[in-house]
């Protein structure tokens, strides 16, 4: 049945599955929230410990999220993949530094004699969790803002700006819409660590985490106001009939507002992540993260619909409106489309498994016994 679906369709599909976990990944950027955190919320070496070893546990699934979205990408779309990572490569490589530097700082943080000394892989775990976080932002800002890259008659990408992807930091879009990740990611950290560190033998932690919860959110809403005034003002990257690409006015808001459906999706994720900060800090509850996990990915959806969908090219071109890859000039053949949704039939019995191993693991809440465990972080 799946083989005879039309090409359009599995792009179609192939565009929803590589959304659903790009907004996975942004929900599991708590780990690099709870990072930024550590200095402000901690202020002794139990209290620290307790935060490192908390995130510690669930450092690999961020990392490994952010490659399985990059596969699916490269799988489902690769020109998209090419033309991104072959001319926009220094953004990427920061990035990757990034993450590099934050799995080796779980690794030896703690290791007898280590080299360079905790302090400074707290540092590289701050790195990751804001540079990182925003330059991963700036590149999604791109889907709406545009890159400098053309396309020859081969797919030969060509950047045409000398710093190969970091000049997307430069962009008071693409930065706004970084730095709201940041503090989202911020906010959902602060809700993780309040849920699953036994705050009873550190309550001065916990109501410090309460109130970063409370603080993040409050610095996040400038960034998020002006993403959202530009995406309804701005113009945007539109497709016609015969596949030409133009600049159209209001195009993002027309997109809404002819899926409602991502209207929908967007306006219910702000509201979940909003209810998250007030039922963590006001109402003393601990499980804000579900509301503000589950609100974050569904704003992560309405982003990425939003870029893709309604004949919008997803990863436009600046310096040739013409270069500009759509879901439907990216992609892969019908053949490796089909294959890999054959594959793709086994994603909920992962899911499952993932979500079996995280009850495991947070079967009770970390506390000081788990800090003298040979394995601590």
């Amino acid at each position: 049945m799946i083989g005879n679906l039309d090409i359009t369709i599995l792009q179609q599909i192939w565009w929803i599955l590589a959304s659903v976990v790009g907004s996975l990944f942004l929900f599991l950027t708590f780990v690099q929230g709870g990072q930024t955190l550590l200095w402000q919320v901690a202020k002794t070496e139990q209290e620290k410990a307790l935060v490192i070893n908390s995130l510690g546990r669930k450092w690999e699934l961020t990392f490994t999220t952010l490659v399985l979205f990059g596969g699916a990408l490269f799988a489902a779309f690769p020109l998209f993949y090419a033309t991104s990572f072959g001319g926009a490569y220094w953004v990427w490589i920061l990035i990757l530094f990034t993450f590099i530097i934050q799995a080796v700082s779980y690794e030896y943080r703690k290791k007898p004699a280590n080299l360079l000394g905790a302090r400074v892989y707290e540092i590289f775990l701050f790195i990751n969790g804001s540079v990182g976080i925003l330059l991963i932002g700036a590149a999604v800002g791109t889907f709406f803002t545009g890159s400098n890259f053309t396309l020859n008659q081969f797919n030969q990408v060509r950047w045409t700006h000398p710093l190969l992807g970091l000049e997307a930091a430069f962009s008071l879009f693409n930065l706004s819409l970084g730095l709201f990740l940041v503090f989202n990611a911020r906010v959902l950290g602060s809700m993780y660590l309040i849920n699953n560190v036994d705050c009873t033998i550190a309550p001065d932690l916990e109501q410090r985490l309460r109130k970063g919860c409370l603080t993040s959110l409050v610095c996040a809403l400038p960034f998020l106001l002006y993403v959202l005034a530009s995406l309804l003002l701005m113009k945007g990257f539109a497709l016609d009939e015969s596949g030409a690409v133009s600049l159209v006015s209001g195009k993002y808001l027309a997109n809404l507002l002819a899926m409602p459906v991502v209207l929908v999706l967007l306006l219910a994720g702000l509201a979940l992540v909003v209810w998250g900060v007030i039922s963590t800090s006001f109402l003393g509850g601990n499980r804000g993260i579900w509301f503000a996990g589950l609100g974050t990915v569904l704003v992560g959806l309405a982003v990425f619909f939003t870029a893709g969908f309604n004949n919008t090219p997803f990863y436009p071109s600046k310096a040739d409106l013409q270069s500009s890859l759509s879901i439907y000039n990216a992609s892969s053949s019908h053949y490796t489309l089909t294959a890999m949704t054959y594959v793709a039939l086994i994603i909920p019995f992962v899911l499952a498994y993932i979500a079996y191993v995280w009850k495991l693991m947070d079967a009770r809440k970390i506390g000081p016994e788990d800090l003298s465990d040979p394995k601590a972080y």
